[in-house]
């Protein structure tokens, strides 16, 4: 299997916030977002641009994937962030309401047209009900885009339905975007969860996203890193039950009919079993 990176917990910071940036470098998260969108007023744009552009060349994030989300397409600050994030050089630059196959293929020439490096991935947000229709071929466009993001909070308002307990309303919208990441080979990362006093229902929501297929989930506040990182790892059972598996596979080889605790083992079973040892062993590594 493709080398696998945790992005259990991908958290948003507003690039404005000097010691919010400085708090990152410490945090246990697989993923920081420096964000220039929905975190920075308009008239802290530009300020907020230079600072994010001056993390990134000063490092200092360790193992953490660190990304740029920069304002929408079509919007007063988009070229610019583009062009900044580009120089800078992140793991990625997220770029929000992305709607199209086109606008993949259209944000990749540019991302190459400005110089960004080769190791900076395009993530696209899927946010609208078009992209959701969309998803396959937008997941598809381009070999530079690596993973998308669900905007959850954008999704809701565009759907006019409401937060509910277990996500009703966006069950199909949550399947279709996982199915069309899955379909390409892509890293999908699951929407926000807005109440910070609710430990509960931030963790059924986070188990939820991996029941379904998730990769991870994007987080708006540190105190929700240790719950996401958690849930999105391989519990210590299924560690014990994939190696178990394994080990009685390699010493059945060839012996025909392969058991393990009761159950027949094939070989899409060892496929799952060598995915959960290799997300616990990248997970470890980065302890």
């Amino acid at each position: 299997m493709a080398t696998y990176r945790p992005r259990r917990s991908v958290l948003y910071l507003p690039a404005s916030n000097a010691r919010a940036l400085d708090k990152a470098r410490t945090l246990p998260v697989d993923a920081v977002i420096l964000d220039l969108e929905d975190a920075v007023a308009p008239d802290a744009k530009e300020s907020a641009r230079d600072a994010a552009a001056a993390a990134v060349r000063a490092g200092g994030f360790g193992r953490r994937e660190l990304a740029i989300r920069v304002n929408g397409v079509g919007t007063d600050w988009h070229e610019a962030d583009l062009a900044a994030a580009c120089a800078a050089g992140p793991d990625a630059i997220v770029v929000p309401k992305v709607d199209s196959a086109r606008t993949v293929r259209d944000l990749a020439a540019s991302m190459e047209a400005l110089g960004a490096p080769d190791h900076t991935a395009l993530w696209a947000m899927i946010e609208t009900p078009r992209a959701v229709l969309d998803v396959a071929a937008i997941a598809e466009a381009s070999d530079r885009l690596t993973v998308l993001v669900l905007g959850t909070n954008d999704l809701v308002k565009e759907l006019g339905v409401e937060h509910v307990p277990g996500r009703l309303p966006l069950h199909t919208s949550l399947g279709l975007v996982v199915l069309g990441a899955k379909a390409a080979g892509v890293a999908v990362l699951d929407g926000v969860y807005n109440d910070l006093t609710d430990v509960d229902g931030f963790l059924d929501e986070c188990h939820q996203g991996r029941a379904l297929g998730f990769d991870g989930k994007t987080l708006i506040h540190p105190k929700q890193v240790e719950g996401a990182n958690e849930v999105y790892a391989p519990s210590a059972e299924a560690v014990e039950d994939a190696r178990g598996l394994l080990d009685a596979w390699r010493e059945a080889a060839g012996a025909g009919v392969v058991t393990y605790r009761g159950r027949m083992v094939e070989n899409l079973h060892v496929a799952t079993a060598e995915r959960v040892l290799a997300i616990h062993e990248a997970i470890t590594a980065l302890d």
